[in-house]
């Protein structure tokens, strides 16, 4: 097996999520913004703070990963199976990088450190040097590694800058594997050239191209470069085909997390998957829930909108649930704050007033279209207790879902808590159901949204919420495993853990973010693809406060957020009263709604 030396620094970056919904730039008199951050100690305008080592260490998480040996020159950095720096290392750099939406900006050292290289020869077991795009080359390391290169065997691999200036030509005219994003094919024979950018990488006539990676998810182009070139080199020393190693490439940057990049046998899978059916699930589960935003719940079955238009003498019919819809599909703004939507079958086929069926409405303004697919609640043979129907037909329906451009879709099972209830055989019959219809999702190429909900209204402590809500998520997941269904697409909807509504004492804000965040670091998998919260019940600013509060107790090992539909819309509801003529003023109660809980996912 070949070793890799890499040449490079390692660097720390610190990232600094900056709050943009505060006011944290003024633009002078030319239109030009500048950041405008005060340090008062009493208030931030950041919401979350990271930091990870990037440059070399990444190139050597990446080989490591792909079972090859490698180190990097002059350094103690190891990586451990999770891709976490279990040792020491010597940091040449810092890098600040301000992050705000999509906006990205760095702060970075004036006086960067040189790359350090002092050898006379490789040593006998090292087949490759990789000169990392983090290598600050100095003259005098340029000419030691020449040196060493042209008194031995070893095949060189390096990153081409966009300017190769007469200092550095003659090692990329050395090189074997040159990675750039300069227009240099053609110019150095007797290496291959791997074209790089954020978008598509080529070699030797393939070509794959991948969605443009955003600014949210805390990747920076040096860091996408690195792993694409990474996996490139891995792969091919590891014997995969060009067209293999470039597909590679492109799931291991749509699936990395921003500390840990995929492993080798994960990879291959994905490689079979994507040639088998084109649908990478773990990036849709991703961009569902794409940080800073949440899902607007839309998908009211006829009887549960029927009560909400009744409370409000509005007449319960096609064209009122249409306008209804409308309202929010049509609110100016609305794709800042959800990534996605859940649509009822009805709604997934009525139109917008221009004339657009939703579902390309919405997916036109950037927003995910998803789909309820469970067909209501039905009482278990001799007891009172309830289970999800919907399983049979299903396969067929969420063909049609995914052609009309439905992405997502979401199975609802509902736990009544009292004295002699959940019982064991309700958790098991509804977990099993909720497991069966993810597994189905997935074959269908739809990423499943599993949702077990403790019902809210209900006479019970906080504590006994958590032991229920406990047990149900330990079941769901035990068999979601059992079904092999891929757990980096699954998004868990679920319950906070609160008091239920007639209980003698109401939870505070603060017990509901700290026993939540309990429950679920103790049952969610880490590999899940994210959790997202039903308000059930809650009053409007109830749930706003508990989702704020769990923000505060962050972060989790997945992204956590909200998928509200009364929480968001009852406000707009009641202004609209049915009547168009007030959809200016429902839009606006909308918004703020959206505008609040957004807000909430920021750490105060």
């Amino acid at each position: 097996m070949s070793k890799i030396l890499i040449v490079g620094n390692v660097l720390k970056d610190i990232y600094l999520r900056l709050n943009e919904r505060k006011e944290s730039t003024e633009t002078d008199r030319e239109g030009t913004k500048w950041l405008n951050w005060g340090f008062n100690g009493s208030s931030h305008e950041f919401f979350r703070r990271t930091s990870v080592y990037s440059g070399a260490v990444v190139t050597l998480e990446v080989l490591k990963k792909f079972g090859l040996s490698a180190e990097i020159f002059n350094d103690t950095a190891k990586i451990d199976k999770g891709g976490v720096l279990v040792d020491e290392v010597k940091t040449a750099n810092y890098r600040y990088i301000l992050c705000a939406g999509e906006q990205i900006s760095y702060l970075v050292p004036s006086l960067k450190t040189p790359t350090d290289f002092q050898l006379q020869k490789f040593p006998e077991d090292v087949d490759w040097v990789f000169v990392d795009r983090s290598a600050i080359l100095s003259p005098e390391t340029i000419k030691n590694l020449l040196a060493c290169l042209n008194s031995s065997r070893v095949r060189l691999a390096v990153y081409a800058p966009k300017r190769i200036t007469r200092l550095v030509e003659p090692l990329i005219e050395r090189a074997d594997f040159i990675f750039t994003d300069a227009k240099i094919t053609g110019l150095y024979p007797r290496g291959k050239v791997c074209m790089l950018s954020e978008t598509s990488i080529s070699l030797d006539g393939a070509e794959v191209s991948f969605s443009k990676l955003q600014k949210a998810e805390l990747f920076t182009h040096l860091t996408t470069y690195s792993i694409l070139a990474a996996t490139i080199l891995g792969a091919s020393l590891r014997g995969k085909t060009v067209e293999d190693a470039l597909l590679m490439a492109k799931l291991n940057i749509e699936n990395t997390k921003l500390d840990e990049t995929v492993p080798f046998k994960e990879l291959e899978k994905l490689v079979r998957e994507e040639k088998g059916n084109g649908v990478n699930l773990r990036q849709m589960a991703a961009q569902i829930l794409a940080p800073g935003k949440g899902i607007l719940a839309a998908d009211e079955s006829g009887g549960s909108i029927h009560k909400k238009f009744e409370a409000l003498n509005i007449p319960d019919d096609f064209s009122h649930r249409r306008d209804y819809r409308n309202l929010f599909f049509t609110t100016e703004g609305l794709e800042k704050y959800v990534n996605a939507v859940i649509l009822f079958d009805e709604t997934a086929r009525q139109e917008s007033d221009d004339g657009k069926n939703f579902v390309n409405f919405l997916t036109e303004k950037g927003i995910i279209p998803g789909i309820k697919v469970d067909l209501g609640l039905a009482n278990l043979p001799g007891t009172t207790e309830k289970y999800t129907l919907g399983l049979n037909g299903l396969a067929p329906r969420l063909a049609e879902y995914y052609e009309m451009g439905l992405r997502f879709a979401k199975w609802r099972a509902a736990f009544e808590l009292t004295a002699t209830t959940p019982s064991k055989n309700a958790i098991e019959k509804n977990a099993d159901l909720l497991a069966s219809y993810a597994l189905l999702c997935q074959k269908s190429h739809i990423v499943p949204i599993v949702e077990p909900e403790l019902v809210y209204d209900g006479d019970y402590s906080i504590e006994a919420s958590a032991t229920i809500t406990s047990a149900i998520l330990t079941k769901l997941f035990e068999k979601l495993r059992e079904k092999e269904v891929q757990m980096n697409a699954v998004i868990l909807k679920v319950n906070m853990v609160i008091a239920g509504k007639q209980y003698k004492t109401p939870s505070i804000p603060s017990e509901v973010g700290e026993w939540t965040a309990k429950v679920l670091r103790a049952c969610c998998p880490k590999d899940l693809a994210g959790v997202v919260f039903l308000s059930g019940g809650q009053s409007v600013t109830q749930a706003t406060e508990n989702l704020q509060e769990v923000t505060n107790c962050g972060p989790f090992p997945w992204p956590v957020t909200f998928s509200f539909a009364r929480a968001l819309q009852a406000p707009a509801l009641e202004a609209w009263k049915g009547d168009n003529k007030n959809y200016p003023e429902a839009k606006a109660a909308f918004l703020d709604r959206l505008k609040a809980n957004a807000a909430a996912l920021y750490k105060h």
